[in-house]
């Protein structure tokens, strides 16, 4: 039998009237967060890791469904140091953020939240990944899904690119990234913190573009005619891993991109020195390492019998 046609759920009205009642809901009793979409650049299938940037930050209001603190396993002392396993589950209300985060409102081509993008909660000055995204929660009352929660976690930075224009974010990448620092001579101009150095690589891609050496300049102190220049992000234009060419040759020169500023490199960079992190150790076991495993053998461990 079928159900009465004279009292049906799916009343329009009354299911605007729902969805006006959460999104005020959400206007008073929530948080103002700064939404953050994630841009795939490129993908290693092989080991099953990708090179990611964020650029753009959007202001929406969520409520935070964790009212009494953050779940997950909080902080954690290991081997490897402490861990903070904080999580929290977002809740938004589709019409707001279709409004002003979704395809309609700028380039993102997703419908609706991404696993992957994340979300900057200014209370705490936390950022936090969206792990999952529950589209059927509450389940279709008035035959309507008003919301989306955001199951998230804290994010751990992998070097990722952030360059969203908010301070609070974008110093994250400074803290963390792993930074190179280069000696350079022979040069004019002064690199600026933020802008984007290139050094031609001498190939094409498949559009017949040339592919540059490109990395982001942290900090740039000069002295007479030598500069230390530290940078971070050292990549190729094309999304593949590429180092910068230590030599005097003009073909090799590093330009600003921005102030146009042009220095040849003298020295190349301790590439297992990591500047951002003081109790780093891996060029430690590096120098120890070398002391009990002879590198040069071919096998170390003894002659195949």
């Amino acid at each position: 039998m079928a159900t009465n046609v004279y009292f049906s759920p799916k009343v329009k009205t009354e299911q605007n009237l729902y969805e006006d009642l959460v999104i005020e809901s959400l206007k008073m009793y929530g948080q103002d967060v700064i939404y953050i979409p994630r841009q795939l650049i490129s993908r290693d299938e092989i080991m099953n890791e990708d090179y990611s940037k964020f650029t753009d930050g959007y202001t929406i209001e969520m409520y935070i469904e964790t009212s009494e603190g953050f779940a997950g396993e909080g902080d954690l002392l290991g081997k490897f140091g402490v861990e903070i396993r904080d999580q929290a589950t977002f809740v938004v209300s589709r019409k707001r953020w279709e409004n002003l985060v979704g395809f309609y409102n700028n380039s993102i081509n997703d419908t609706r939240p991404s696993e992957g993008d994340l979300v900057f909660l200014p209370l705490s000055k936390s950022l936090f990944e969206i792990r999952f995204v529950e589209h059927e929660q509450p389940f279709y009352q008035l035959n309507n899904l008003p919301t989306y929660k955001l199951e998230c976690e804290l994010f751990e930075y992998n070097n990722e690119e952030l360059e969203t224009g908010i301070r609070e974010i974008d110093e994250l990448q400074e803290r963390f990234s792993y930074q190179l620092e280069f000696t350079m001579n022979n040069g004019s101009g002064h690199f600026a913190p933020g802008e984007t150095v290139r050094q031609d690589t001498g190939l094409v891609d498949s559009n017949s573009q040339p592919i540059y050496v490109t990395a982001e300049v942290v900090q740039f102190v000069v002295t007479a005619s030598t500069g230390v220049l530290t940078l971070i992000n050292e990549i190729g234009s094309d999304g593949t891993a590429r180092k910068f060419k230590i030599s005097q040759l003009a073909a090799d020169i590093l330009t600003g991109v921005d102030s146009g500023a042009t220095w040849y490199f003298n020295q190349d960079a301790d590439d297992q020195a990591m500047k951002g992190d003081v109790f780093a150790q891996n060029k430690d076991f590096e120098t120890d390492g070398d002391s009990i495993i002879d590198f040069s053998e071919s096998n170390p461990f003894g002659e195949i019998t």
